[in-house]
């Protein structure tokens, strides 16, 4: 499975940007999709997670209410909607796949199996 994760760049606080990830080769593989964010100096953190079907999502607290993760499975693509966005959430941001056929919970790096490039985003205020 190759991820290809687009998207990011420069915007100001309160603005919205959309990422993108395209998923290739053995997209069998691809169940359950999710974003993780690093910001300099810090640890790799879960965004947000979606199901195969994208009936269901999962978010982290610092991102409910402003983010949305959605799938197109015919586009073979992932995306997040941010919105109101805020310096904090300047980061580079990880597009990942796992087997898994359960959303809940999956809220780790070691779950996911494949990683995307990364795309920057920064927000400033």
């Amino acid at each position: 499975v190759q991820l290809q994760a687009s998207g990011g760049g420069l915007v100001q606080a309160g603005g919205s940007l959309r990422l993108s990830c395209a998923a290739s080769g053995c997209t069998f593989r691809t169940i359950v999709m999710a974003w993780f964010r690093q910001a300099p100096g810090k640890e790799r953190e879960f965004v947000s997670a979606i199901s195969w079907s994208g009936g269901s999502t999962y978010y982290s607290d610092s991102v409910k209410g402003r983010f949305t993760c959605s799938r197109d499975k015919a586009k073979n693509t992932l995306y997040l909607q941010m919105n109101s966005l805020k310096p904090e959430d300047t980061a580079v941001y990880y597009c990942a796949s796992s087997r898994s056929t359960i959303v809940s919970g999956m809220n780790r790096d070691h779950m996911y199996d494949y990683w995307g490039q990364g795309t920057q985003v920064t927000v400033s205020s």
